[in-house]
């Protein structure tokens, strides 16, 4: 990155930079980057995302706890969220770092690779909802559901893809949500139980096999955004100068 400065300060916006640059392009070369500095930090890590919820949408969070591995035992979680109940890698993506809480030898199992340890309640679901969110709009909703054994929806992990019966209230919720946290490219994952709905978690890097438009559909999304033009309008002028960067 270093060596396009030149570049980088006659552009407009820095169009998805990695995260470990997204620092230095918005205070130290005072460049707006896409997707938002809010969408980089809150979705570096759940601990980060979850936090964001919670001051912004509490009544969407599901039960959530935090703790340093050594101050939390198996009890205390079984006592407060239930059993079984589910913990979580505070990086991960594609239902990977996900697990299923039931014994004490279950939550051990987790303590072997993790030192924060990321707890919520186990919800009943046999699907989830994602809602993916470009600008500042939704341009594709579906639900994720499950496969025949485990607990996983993710597509990866063999869940599938059912466009039927998307409930607008949620997807009203979520834009909501991605609005109020500035929030402009992810995709949502959420869960519809009957106290309500929760938002699980968001992905920069989410995946696309649900959504019914092509590549260059959706970065025609992308350009409209950047132009501050409606979805509608066709007009194909040019977006302002700006630089991909990846090195």
């Amino acid at each position: 990155m270093f060596k396009h400065l030149l570049e980088i300060q006659s552009a407009q916006k820095i169009l998805f930079p990695e995260y470990w640059q997204v620092n230095s392009l918005i205070y130290g070369l005072n460049k707006p980057v896409f997707p938002s500095a809010a969408t980089h930090h809150l979705g570096h890590n759940k601990v980060e995302m979850t936090r964001g919820f919670m001051a912004a949408c509490p009544e969407l969070t599901p039960r959530t706890g935090i703790y340093h591995a050594e101050t939390v035992s198996f009890q205390h979680l079984a006592d407060t969220f239930g059993l079984p109940f589910v913990c979580k890698e505070i990086r991960s993506a594609s239902g990977l770092g996900v697990f299923l809480i039931s014994t004490e030898a279950d939550f051990n199992e987790y303590l072997r690779s993790n030192t924060v340890v990321y707890v919520q309640e186990y919800l009943d679901i046999d699907r989830d909802l994602r809602i993916v969110v470009i600008g500042n709009q939704v341009v594709s909703a579906y639900w994720r559901v499950g496969a025949t054994q485990g607990f996983h929806n993710n597509v990866s992990r063999g869940g599938r893809i059912d466009r039927n019966d998307i409930p607008e209230f949620a997807v009203q919720k979520v834009l909501q949500a991605a609005r109020d946290l500035n929030i402009d490219y992810a995709g949502f994952d959420a869960a519809i139980t009957p106290e309500g709905i929760y938002l699980l978690e968001f992905n920069l890097q989410f995946g696309t096999s649900g959504i019914p438009y092509s590549s260059v559909e959706l970065g025609r999304f992308i350009h409209e955004y950047l132009d501050q033009k409606p979805p509608e309008n066709n007009n194909t002028e040019s977006i302002p100068h700006t630089a991909a960067l990846t090195a």
